[in-house]
């Protein structure tokens, strides 16, 4: 199990050296001169002297190599550059914000979870019966609404017609629940069917027919047996909502004026802040991979089959 975590560990260093190659790449050879957003953003008047200063500050003068190469050794050391706008070390901030971010992101995956299991469940169990037809239109609609859309209705439904809801800002857990419903609803949708099918799959496997010939009740039989099964790829599953999840961050921070690291990036395109995008990518890119390198541990502990495909016998 050690050399099966060492491995995917290791795979990291290429993956994540690529991303930041590409990142850094797409924003030195873009639209745009990060010069040109300096000077405005510090409403410094963009004269032909001060665009040459700003570009020989910001070592832009230099060929883009050997730009990646100083930005590289720099951010190994956990120095990602300043924020053009405010003139912060652009990791400080990020690292200001992620925590909302992460609870907001950590709720809306509670919520998937909390919804999903128990409709998948009763839908495999209530196959073709209303309960099921119930579930199917929900996971299409799920898969279906945009989550930006989505949180206008609840903003104008729960918060404007009824008054349930706070429609804006950061507080208490009526705070989140319609950033989290918007951001959750695809995932949830996506879990739904995926415990669905799963189950209706193990139903009719040997080991169920076996448990039911031993005389076990059948609700031992569903919990113990099918249930237990068809989670396993569920628990794969997570990893892609991990990254949905934080992808809706960006809009439901934005609709829901919540201070997190995703609103921030927002005004940071927006203002053409190159550190500030730089970072949040490598950092969100970072959660993305190590979210789905912890998932593929507690599959590998569940399912040593995945161990010995890895080459590791041990």
């Amino acid at each position: 199990m050690l050399r099966y975590i060492l491995k995917r560990l290791l795979i990291l260093i290429p993956l994540l050296l690529g991303v930041s190659i590409i990142v850094f790449l797409i924003l030195r050879l873009g639209h745009g001169d990060p010069a040109m957003a300096y000077l405005r953003l510090s409403n410094i008047p963009p004269t032909d002297q001060a665009l040459a200063v700003a570009r020989q500050e910001l070592g832009l003068n230099l060929p883009v190599p050997v730009q990646y190469m100083n930005w590289l050794g720099k951010a190994l050391h956990l120095d990602f550059g300043r924020s053009y706008v405010t003139g912060n070390p652009v990791l400080e901030e990020i690292l200001y914000y992620l925590p909302n971010t992460l609870k907001l992101a950590g709720f809306s995956l509670l919520l998937t979870l909390a919804v999903s299991l128990p409709l998948g469940i009763w839908a495999a169990l209530q196959k073709d019966r209303l309960p099921d037809q119930v579930t199917r239109l929900i996971s299409f609609a799920g898969v279906s609404m945009p989550g930006f859309w989505l949180g206008f209705i609840c903003v104008w439904i729960f918060s404007i017609r009824l008054g349930w809801l706070p429609p804006l800002g950061m507080g208490g857990l009526d705070h989140m629940i319609m950033p989290a419903v918007s951001m959750s609803l695809m995932s949830l949708a996506i879990n739904i069917r995926l415990i669905r099918g799963n189950m209706l799959d193990n139903m009719h496997a040997r080991y169920v027919l076996y448990a039911r010939v031993r005389g076990l009740p059948e609700s031992v039989v569903v919990s113990r047996h099918i249930l237990v099964n068809s989670l396993i790829p569920v628990i794969t599953a997570i990893g892609m909502h991990v990254g949905e999840l934080f992808g809706g961050a960006v809009v439901a921070e934005s609709i829901f004026s919540w201070p997190g690291v995703g609103r921030y990036a927002v005004s940071a395109i927006y203002n053409r802040d190159y550190p500030v995008m730089q970072c949040f990518i490598l950092i969100m890119t970072s959660i993305f991979v190590l979210m789905n390198l912890g998932v593929d541990i507690l599959y590998a502990w569940l399912d040593p089959r995945i161990r010995l495909e890895g080459g590791d016998h041990q």
